[in-house]
């Protein structure tokens, strides 16, 4: 281990790999409202969270948890469930006065045509203006769940009937 006064200890969530403090400054230089997408093994969430000197401040949320009490029945980390957390989570953030925001997918690995990037097609589809390249959207057909199994284009579909009637 390195020793002596040069010697500069990284900050905790650094070491951690949990935070990227050269993305973050440049994400929060920005002064607009973050899209954090942080994803699990079992759930997606999503927060719409503006800057504060005195601390962040969350404005709008939404997670695939949610989608139980609407009726959905499958997975909640796959593409579908992904595209309907973000979908939701548009809704929200709209009713919160949000209309532009930046994506914020902190460490994660991102993959095109993946979860993260799916909840980035829910959130334009809610009506929000989030800067991204065409090219790492999933295919439609992934959205739709045709991969998966062919009754969760249905469920899909009663489901984001129900976020409408909110």
């Amino acid at each position: 281990m390195a020793t002596g006064p040069r010697y500069k200890v990284a900050f905790r969530r650094r070491r951690e790999g949990r935070t990227d403090y050269y993305a973050r400054r440049k994400l929060l230089a920005s002064h607009e409202a973050r899209a954090v997408v942080r994803r699990s093994q079992k759930n997606v969430n999503i927060q719409f969270v503006e800057f504060g000197m005195d601390g962040d401040r969350v404005v709008a949320s939404a997670t695939s948890k949610e989608l139980r009490d609407m009726g959905w029945e499958h997975s909640c980390s796959n593409t579908p469930a992904a595209y309907l957390t973000g979908y939701l989570a548009g809704k929200r953030a709209l009713k919160a006065g949000i209309e532009y925001a930046v994506l914020d997918i902190g460490m994660q690995n991102p993959r095109v045509g993946g979860v993260l990037f799916a909840t980035l097609a829910g959130m334009c589809d809610a009506g929000l203006d989030i800067p991204h390249g065409e090219g790492i959207l999933p295919a439609e057909d992934r959205i739709a769940g045709k991969h998966i199994d062919e009754g969760i284009e249905a469920a899909m579909e009663s489901v984001k009937e129900k976020m409408e009637a909110e």
